[in-house]
């Protein structure tokens, strides 16, 4: 946490609100990290039980972004900050909405994990699916590091990364629009599975938005909408 390029205060209760908040985002962070991990393991071994587990944690992420927002405008209110500060702040602020979608992704998640527990499961286990949430896993484990890191390296390679998971979902997307016309009993288990790479897919989105306010806090550049080279 000590590479947040942040200045320095003659007020030690200044930079320490500085932390807490930055200790907070990667907090919640780590709550959503884990419920995304126990949604995609919920799907692959068509865990019931541990999907319920997802939901319960909803109530600690959404408490603990009140709290991060609340800590926020209390920054900005008390100490009116400047520069790189003011970038922190409002890149703290954009990121926890993006962590906490990321958190609503994950219940999703587990009601389609939940709901394909319903049905016959294939012969792989739905094995693509599985990967291309690892995949999202592993992007959102790398946006969060590149936050806590101050990374930009690594932000701008989880951006890039955004293009193979969109391949990924094409091609279980096209895998079950095929399955429905060829046997119509399979129309409701692959909407579930349709639903599910979409919620993923979203995740991967929320990923690179972090990783864009990043850049902004190191830069001071907004990239968003932008070619990435």
């Amino acid at each position: 946490m000590e590479n947040f390029r942040t200045g320095k205060h003659i007020s030690q209760q200044y930079n320490d609100e500085l932390e807490e908040v930055k200790n907070h985002l990667l907090s919640m962070g780590g709550l959503v990290e884990q419920q995304l991990e126990n949604a995609s393991r919920a799907l692959l071994e068509g865990d019931v039980k541990l999907a319920h587990e997802v939901y319960k944690e909803g109530s600690r992420v959404n408490a603990l972004e009140k709290l991060i927002d609340e800590k926020s405008a209390q920054c900005l209110a008390r100490r009116q900050p400047a520069a790189g500060d003011l970038r922190l702040i409002v890149t703290v602020i954009k990121a926890v909405s993006d962590i906490e979608r990321v958190g609503d992704q994950a219940e999703r998640l587990a009601r389609f994990a939940t709901q394909l527990a319903e049905h016959p499961r294939p012969k792989n286990n739905y094995h693509e699916v599985y990967q291309l949430a690892r995949h999202v896993q592993q992007m959102f484990h790398d946006a969060l590091d590149a936050f806590a890191r101050v990374d930009e390296k690594l932000a701008l390679s989880v951006i890039k990364e955004d293009d193979n998971v969109d391949y990924e979902y094409e091609a279980i997307m096209r895998q079950h629009i095929t399955y429905m016309m060829e046997d119509p009993r399979s129309i409701n288990s692959s909407l579930d599975v349709l639903w599910t790479i979409r919620a993923l897919e979203r995740v991967g989105d929320h990923a690179c938005s972090i990783c864009e306010y990043l850049i902004y806090l190191v830069k001071g550049q907004d990239i968003r909408h932008s070619e990435i080279e």
